[in-house]
């Protein structure tokens, strides 16, 4: 059943077109919003009829599941529309957006339920067993195991944060109605009173879901670096290309799944031809752009490749910041050469975690360059905003 809803979700074309995947995660949460009703309203009628707050509390778990799945269907709807003029890279991120408010009503949810909880445990109440009440919660694991598998299969088929959220809840929620289950069982053949125990099992449940929904998707929206086989693969690409020696200065900016744009910088030979240069970058942005999905502008860097002397203290250079840290790497290398003294002048790439401060950093550089030679003064810059190969 789970390979033939997939099949239907998207029978429109390729998953990794925004169109067809936004349609996905929108039927995906019709779909959603259905069975959580479904869900909700069993275990609320169970609920109040045997007095169970975990049970009513399950319930209120799958309305807030259910409420998740209109926010993800509208985020789904509102991410397909085409930029505007207000907009002109795309509504993408309203799936983030849809995503952080999914987490947010969960962990609402979780807070209010293990309230409640708390007060049920202070002031216990007897709860009527029923034979019924089992089985709705048995058939409600059941479900809710094939939608977590549902959501994540198809999560990963149009790569989407907000469906992998949405699963991990459905996973979540098993493991909230199974302890509800035992704690029904346990409490009726042993005469235990353990409903206000049970309903802080499920809340617990519910705020860790929450909780890991909302770093998910706020990761994305805050800028999160992208997956460093993509970064190898775009380098890969880009140094195949002859007469391009390096690449750095790579962004990428991610403005919703499908929706992204990337620039970075290629050193070409300051002695080639412009124009031959400028087709082959244009040809590389379409090669790129064609194979990720991926709008792509290279600012082209000429450096002196013919000069043996500047060429050898490039090496030299660079072996001298890696000294310092092997990690550092450099970029945009040139030497002018005065009566008294030569500038180095150069951009250094610092990992995030390097913990001398800029300022240090250039006097240490200065300090290794002097040591080269008493003429070489350094003029660098200091680069810690863009994704270098690793």
């Amino acid at each position: 059943m789970t390979d033939l809803l997939i099949r239907l979700f998207l029978r429109s074309g390729d998953p990794s077109d925004p169109r067809v995947r936004d349609q996905c995660g929108f039927f995906a949460g019709i779909f959603g919003i259905a069975l959580n009703l479904l869900l909700a309203v069993a275990k609320l009628l169970v609920g109040i009829l045997s007095a169970s707050l975990a049970i009513t509390a399950d319930a209120l778990n799958n309305f807030s599941d259910a409420a998740s799945s209109i926010v993800t269907a509208v985020g789904f709807r509102l991410a397909s529309q085409r930029p505007d003029a207000e907009h002109p890279f795309g509504h993408g991120r309203a799936e983030y957006l849809a995503g952080l408010i999914v987490s947010l009503l969960i962990l609402l949810v979780g807070v209010e339920t293990l309230k409640v909880s708390v007060e049920k445990i202070i002031t216990p109440e007897a709860v009527a067993f029923s034979w019924i009440a089992v089985a709705v919660l048995a058939v409600s694991i059941a479900v809710k195991l094939w939608m977590s598998y549902f959501q994540k299969t198809l999560s990963r088929r149009i790569q989407s944060v907000t469906l992998s959220a949405t699963a991990a809840d459905s996973l979540s929620d098993v493991a909230a109605t199974g302890a509800v289950l035992a704690g029904t069982l346990v409490g009726h053949f042993f005469a235990l009173h353990l409903d206000g125990w049970i309903g802080i099992v499920v809340a617990l449940f519910i705020i860790r879901a929450g909780f890991l929904a909302a770093r998910d998707t706020l990761n994305p929206l805050l800028g999160a670096p992208p997956d460093p086989a993509l970064v190898k693969e775009i380098y890969a690409m880009a140094l195949e290309k002859q007469g391009i020696f390096a690449i750095h200065d790579l962004v990428i900016h991610d403005y919703g799944p499908g929706r992204a744009m990337m620039s970075f910088h290629a050193e070409v030979s300051a002695d080639a031809d412009l124009m031959q240069t400028h087709d082959m970058i244009d040809q590389l942005e379409r090669e790129l752009r064609g194979h990720f999905g991926i709008e792509t502008c290279i600012h082209m860097d000429p450096i002196e490749t013919n000069d043996a002397h500047v060429n050898a203290m490039r090496v030299q250079v660079a072996r001298m910041v890696r000294n310092i840290d092997p990690q550092m790497t450099i970029h945009d290398f040139r030497m002018t050469s005065g009566p008294h003294h030569t500038n180095l002048i150069f951009d250094i790439v610092v990992p995030y975690d390097f913990q001398m401060s800029d300022d240090a950093l250039r006097a240490a550089v200065a300090h290794a360059a002097k040591e080269l030679d008493k003429s070489y003064y350094t003029v660098t810059t200091i680069d810690r905003l863009h994704i270098s190969q690793t």
